[in-house]
């Protein structure tokens, strides 16, 4: 009796190996995952697989080498990612792409409003989602805009002043070290900026 015979070839048994798969061990690569399958008698061509990574919700995110592996997010409610790679790796992840994409960020009570540039909201909503933020009960995304409600009623400037801090030192996403009130302040009040020194 073969392997195959002991699961069925159905799509969801398919993402259910592949999930197991990447939560097991590094996958650098599409083929690698193929490879992977192969061997536990389940045959899936290039184009099934893409679609079913999509589906999955699995992102490339930077491993302990350094070298870009696949990680799929938890089930369910669940935030935390499915995968070896450990949260400091994740907030670096969000850091470089605070880095890259945040315009400003803004609170009211329990909530921040962050902005990116056209088409890119999504994209920083999904990291953030990936990302273990106890303080972030959710996340709201449009075209520029993502919308965070914290669980703290009054929480929002706190983490709106952690995004700014990530925007701002990248390296530093780890750094528990308290942040300036106002880091970028011509993003955060609309100031008009004044002098930039690189």
């Amino acid at each position: 009796m073969t392997r195959e015979s002991h699961r069925p070839a159905t799509k969801t048994a398919r993402q259910a190996r592949i999930t197991a798969l990447l939560t097991a061990q590094s996958v650098r690569s599409q083929g690698e995952l193929a490879a992977l399958l192969a061997a536990d008698g389940v045959q899936v061509n290039q184009a099934t697989l893409s679609r079913d990574l999509v589906e999955l919700g699995a992102v490339r995110i930077r491993g302990r080498d350094g070298a870009l592996v696949y990680a799929v997010p938890g089930e369910g409610g669940g935030r935390a990612p499915q995968t070896g790679l450990t949260q400091e790796i994740l907030d670096a992840r969000l850091a470089r792409l605070c880095a890259e994409l945040l315009v400003t960020a803004e609170a009211s009570a329990n909530l921040v409003i962050l902005r990116t540039p056209p088409g890119a909201a999504n994209f920083l909503a999904l990291a953030i989602d990936h990302s273990v933020m106890p303080s972030v009960l959710g996340s709201i995304a449009g075209d520029d805009t993502v919308m965070l409600v914290t669980r703290d009623p009054n929480g929002g400037a706190e983490v709106a002043e952690r995004f700014l801090n990530y925007a701002r030192d990248p390296l530093g996403a780890g750094d528990p070290h308290p942040v300036p009130s106002n880091p970028l302040p011509d993003a955060v009040s609309g100031d008009s900026p004044k002098e930039h020194t690189q």
